[in-house]
């Protein structure tokens, strides 16, 4: 991946590399810590491996068991509004 740099009104295309190089050059120490830290997460967050969920099955099996889960609450409904009036009564 290169990007388009303009100077002294010559184009040159850099790698970005290059062009991260470069603007390292121009920060202060602090901003340079920051973009330290930054790295360092990166660098944390590739060695975790994040599992991909495939959408369209995930929606297949959410209209799979629907109805299914809809009997359950219902199910579960008629036992804790029977277990709420046993509650009352004592």
């Amino acid at each position: 991946m290169e990007t388009l740099q303009t100077f002294k009104g010559k184009e040159k295309f850099m790698s970005v590399k290059e062009h991260l190089v470069k603007e390292l050059g121009t920060l202060e120490e602090k901003q340079l810590y920051e973009i330290e830290e930054y790295i360092t997460f990166l660098k944390f967050r590739s060695r975790f491996v994040l599992p991909k969920f495939n959408e369209k099955r995930i929606a297949q099996l959410y209209v799979e068991f629907a109805k299914e889960y809809q009997d359950l609450a219902e199910e579960g409904i008629a036992d804790y509004t029977n277990s709420l009036t046993k509650e009352d009564e004592q």
